[in-house]
């Protein structure tokens, strides 16, 4: 390849390739105008902004609720405060608590790992493949009889391998969470993340692709499951609205539980009830800009190696991952890249979800580092290298947000940024 002269980059005094920044990497919320203030203002005039009840109560939560069930193609939806307490109240809808041990990815954001000790569990940690996801062919590694869950998390835009991950554990009998947090939208051989395993939980944090500032949502198939659901998130309650749509009679003296508040409000559904309805229309328009990075990218550097896909036609293109030889060429890559005004990063300080302090050293609250004080048959032991593709891959994969609200100037430019930078570098 063709060097080109060092002092072209930003980086050593150059001209940068932008003049300015681009776009911040918050989807939804760029997108956001007069639809969602209008909703919002609409509980706060009504003065109704708890779920359940008030002088005139809108029912915004309950009208997301319906959007996600109708275009996911599940049964049931629940409104809730975080993608973290979603994944608690998952992980209590299926029963897992003290004594169990659920299935992690290496890579993924500290909450996937926190519920589940939130949740009285313990997290084990499984390896991650080319996609930078959880790796199936790893699962047999790390499970026990005291495996009582897998979590499958999608991360920044491109599924899971789905399959061999729902037969692995309808062969140990043990369910699967899928935490969709970072990828709203994305599809697995036509199917929507989140609806295939036993519970699904979504984000609505200022960073995700959709957003009311916080706020989460958990749905499932199951009748049992979505009434368990509802009830820990409401202090072991299962309202009459909840009841009545449902259809769902329980007995209380014998259903009921003691659970946690982790209600949404109204002012949050009505917020998301918009932003649900412009979700086809950021993930095409992502797909769209991420399909034009990588192919313009790929004609200008044919040895550059992008992130791994198992389903491609099902991304949601949120992020273009672009895979260099070392966590040197990484670093110096995302520098220069920087430089020019071009933002991407690493994630996660690049290392694994394992290696932050408090969930390495098994450090918890509560006395005697509850839960990873249970006397386990198999203890957990976590080592640094114990996911060794996950410290590898972590280190020197690069990503790139790609924005709902990039200008064909602004791809355009992107091109000729990385490109530049690349030829220098490598």
């Amino acid at each position: 390849m063709e060097k080109v002269d060092l002092e072209k980059l930003a980086l050593n005094g150059g001209a940068p390739a932008r003049s300015k920044p681009l776009p911040p990497n918050y989807p939804g919320a760029v997108v956001m105008g007069e639809e969602e203030a209008a909703q919002a203002a609409q509980i706060i005039k009504a003065q109704s902004p708890f779920r359940f009840y008030g002088p005139d109560l809108r029912n915004s939560v309950t009208a997301m609720e319906r959007m996600m069930e109708k275009d996911l193609g599940v049964p049931y939806a629940l409104g809730v405060t975080s993608c973290t307490a979603a994944l608690v109240v998952a992980l209590k809808a299926l029963g897992i608590g003290y004594g169990d041990k659920v299935i992690v990815p290496s890579v993924t954001f500290i909450a996937t790992a926190g519920a589940v000790v939130a949740a009285n569990a313990v997290p084990i940690f499984a390896d991650v493949d080319d996609s930078l996801n959880i790796d199936p062919a790893d699962l047999e590694r790390v499970m026990d009889e005291e495996v009582k869950a897998i979590i499958a998390v999608p991360i920044l835009g491109t599924s899971c391998d789905m399959d061999p991950i729902m037969a692995f554990a309808k062969k140990h009998s043990i369910h699967v969470i899928e935490d969709v947090a970072q990828s709203c939208g994305v599809r697995y051989k036509g199917r929507y993340a989140g609806a295939i395993g036993d519970v699904g939980v979504f984000s609505f944090q200022m960073n995700k692709i959709i957003t009311a500032g916080e706020g989460g949502a958990v749905v499932t198939h199951s009748p049992e499951f979505y009434e368990r659901a509802a009830r820990y998130h409401d202090q072991g309650l299962l309202r009459p609205q909840l009841k009545e749509r449902h259809g769902l009679n329980p007995d209380e003296e014998t259903a009921a539980f003691i659970g946690q508040n982790y209600r949404m409000s109204e002012i949050t559904g009505a917020v998301m009830v918009e932003q649900w309805g412009r979700l086809n229309g950021i993930v095409q328009t992502m797909r769209n800009h991420h399909r034009y990075l990588k192919q313009a990218l790929a004609a200008e550097l044919p040895d550059m190696k992008f992130r791994y896909s198992p389903d491609e036609q099902g991304d949601i293109g949120s992020n273009l991952g672009i895979l260099l030889d070392s966590a040197e060429q990484a670093k110096a890559f995302t520098e220069a890249l920087n430089a020019e005004n071009i933002g991407v990063h690493t994630l996660y300080g690049s290392r694994p979800v394992y290696m932050v302090p408090q969930i390495f050293n098994k450090r918890t609250a509560e006395k005697d580092n509850f839960p990873f004080n249970y006397p386990f048959k198999n203890p957990v032991v976590y080592t640094e290298d114990m996911c060794p593709r996950a410290v590898d891959l972590v280190a020197r994969m690069v990503f790139l947000p790609v924005s709902p609200v990039l200008a064909p100037s602004d791809l355009d430019e992107i091109v000729q940024g990385i490109t530049k930078v690349y030829k220098t570098l490598f």
